[in-house]
């Protein structure tokens, strides 16, 4: 893997200082195949992490009432732990939003919720414990995607060296393994072409273009570091090295990689255009922080450049989640060092312009906004040994919601997940009782949204 440059590596390490004492999300950015919520969302469950010494330990998924209507609006309406602390990370719906699958990095397990029979109370449907041997060695499922009948996981390590090199893992919707599909290294590209300098097999999120069969996935780190203590993986260099820097752009029917594209600075969520004729997707880089275009030129091929700087780099914002908005007009970015979510102006895709900034919190990870572009919320959670401490700089752990009208955001409630005795909230996914209706009201769509 190319090593990260002494510069990066510096203002990195910068940025770990400044958090020393301190020891993916929404309907606008959901598979295509999915059915959609365009209306009023009833429910935001969200998958959170399980605290030291605080209430039961476990690791949950925490059912938020949203809906403006509801006696219940801002309350947590249901709570259901699943046993233990596995890194609660990333959740993901199959494409007929029955189950929500919910992953730990840690212990590699997957907890499939149902939510169609009580939305309002999921209850654990099935768990899934040996990810690692059935996929031949894959470790920590990152990203739960939904394709037609089945669900790609992302993994984030390996279980030879618990480094950054890793593959996808395909299931049946009913979580029966179908297969595994590496990452192109150096050392074999699997039948890609390198339009850089490296191809590090790292990975991280995945979103694909159907009409242009198209798969697109990411990187950032291994088990080794993400689960490193923070100070630690500060004072270790080779640690510091260990960022993934490479976008692959896949055949998606085959599940072939076709062409590793260089993306230096651990490239994280990407978000895809739905535009029937916008041939492109974005990414955020977390050390270089920089808003990257992943698209297609016309002559079919693939190629990535920067298009925006996200605050100033020397001040080590660390881009984390982005949110693309239903008509590819905005970008939201969080940048999780200051607590800070940007609005960018995506128009015009090649020169996204920084619109809009608002503090949301001492720290600030996952954003979902809803199909109309009217509610945002947030969350605060990254990783257990990465979080700040509560009581260091107040209003760490949360769940924010927002509406937005179009100028500004204004805040409706907010949850503190450390009072309510829950942990430390990460990413969130929306839940509506009209989906399951027998008569669906006009404002669910259950289509295919956009690149069918």
């Amino acid at each position: 893997m190319k090593q990260m440059s002494k510069p990066i590596c510096v203002a990195f390490s910068i940025f770990l200082m400044a958090i020393a004492p301190i020891a993916s999300s929404d309907e606008t950015c959901m598979s295509p195949y999915m059915a959609k919520i365009v209306g009023q969302e009833d429910f935001v469950y969200v998958w959170t992490l399980g605290m030291e010494g605080v209430g039961d330990q476990q690791d949950k998924l925490v059912t938020v009432d949203v809906n403006p209507q509801s006696g219940n609006y801002g309350k947590i309406i249901n709570t259901l732990s699943v046993g233990g602390r596995n890194e609660a990370h990333h959740s993901g719906l199959t494409d007929d939003r029955r189950y929500l699958w919910a992953a730990g990095l840690d212990t590699s397990k997957i907890f499939i919720f149902d939510i169609h029979t009580d939305p309002a109370k999921p209850r654990l449907h099935k768990t899934i414990t040996n990810f690692v041997s059935a996929s031949g060695g894959v470790v920590g499922p990152h990203t739960t995607y939904a394709l037609p009948g089945k669900m790609l996981v992302t993994g984030l390590s390996n279980d030879k060296d618990h480094g950054g090199r890793t593959g996808m893992v395909e299931y049946t919707n009913d979580g029966d393994y179908i297969a595994t599909y590496w990452m192109p290294t150096d050392e074999n590209l699997y039948g890609a072409v390198k339009a850089g300098k490296l191809a590090d097999g790292y990975g991280y999120d995945v979103r694909v273009l159907p009409r242009r069969n198209v798969m697109i996935t990411s990187s950032f780190t291994g088990w080794n570091n993400y689960m490193m203590d923070l100070g630690k993986m500060m004072a270790d260099p080779e640690a510091m090295k260990r960022f993934g820097n490479t976008v692959v752009i896949w055949d998606l029917h085959k599940r072939q990689p076709k062409k590793v594209l260089d993306v230096p600075g651990a490239p994280l969520e990407v978000r895809c255009a739905w535009g029937a004729r916008n041939n492109y997707c974005f990414t955020s880089t977390a050390l270089t922080s920089k808003i990257w275009l992943i698209y297609e030129d016309d002559t079919g091929d693939w190629h990535a450049k920067p298009v925006a700087d996200i605050g100033e780099a020397e001040k080590i914002p660390l881009p984390v989640d982005i949110s693309i908005a239903a008509d590819d007009s905005l970008l939201w970015v969080d940048t999780w060092n200051d607590g800070m979510t940007r609005l960018f102006d995506i128009s015009d895709p090649h020169n996204a312009k920084e619109i809009y900034t608002e503090k949301i919190g001492a720290q600030i990870n996952m954003l979902s906004q809803s199909w109309d572009g009217k509610r945002v919320y947030f969350t605060s959670s990254l990783l257990s040994n990465w979080d700040k401490k509560q009581g260091e700089d107040g209003d760490v752990q949360y769940f924010k919601a927002y509406t937005w009208d179009g100028k500004k955001l204004t805040k409706q409630f907010s949850i503190d997940f450390i009072k309510a005795k829950l942990g430390m909230p990460h990413q969130m996914r929306f839940g509506s009782y009209a989906l399951y209706a027998k008569n669906r009201p006009a404002e669910v769509d259950i289509s295919v949204a956009a690149n069918p």
